[in-house]
């Protein structure tokens, strides 16, 4: 899988990225997507005691939450990239919260989605090189470097 390291941050190039949510979503086709937390994200928060995701059949407009993270140092809501109903989640965030540290990518993905808007909402989304020099400047900004627990399978 094409990506690169900034700081030991992993950017995956072929995610579409709401950067200053530290989101990222995979395109599944027929207007379903893949949400989840960056690597970036999983950094900042530290290790993650608690994810508590939103019931499938809730309907979720970009911005709005569609799950609630704890961490020893943060709780903080993860925001919708896209506008649509959550059609799946994660079941095993709820016994293993910190997948998402170790697979933020894979295995720690938070809910699938039917968007309602898609086409116009990846366009606002930053993805490929884009997301890779988006994230350097805000990495480099906010002096972020990214760390991982052990057994981690970042991508």
């Amino acid at each position: 899988m094409a990506h690169e390291e900034v700081k030991g941050c992993i950017i995956l190039k072929d995610l579409y990225y709401a950067v200053q949510d530290n989101t990222w979503v995979k395109v599944e086709g027929d207007d379903v997507v893949t949400v989840g937390m960056t690597d970036i994200a999983q950094s900042l928060a530290g290790p993650i005691l608690h994810a508590k995701t939103k019931a499938p059949g809730t309907a979720r407009k970009k911005g709005r939450p569609i799950a609630t993270v704890e961490s020893g140092k943060w709780v903080g809501p993860v925001k919708s990239p896209v506008t649509g109903e959550i059609i799946e989640v994660n079941e095993a965030l709820a016994g293993d919260a910190q997948l998402i540290n170790r697979s933020p990518y894979k295995d720690g993905w938070v809910v699938k989605m039917k968007a309602s808007n898609l086409e116009a909402e990846l366009a606002e989304m930053t993805t490929g090189d884009a997301a890779v020099e988006a994230y350097r400047q805000k990495i480099e900004q906010d002096g972020i470097e990214c760390t991982h627990l052990e057994g981690s399978d970042t991508y």
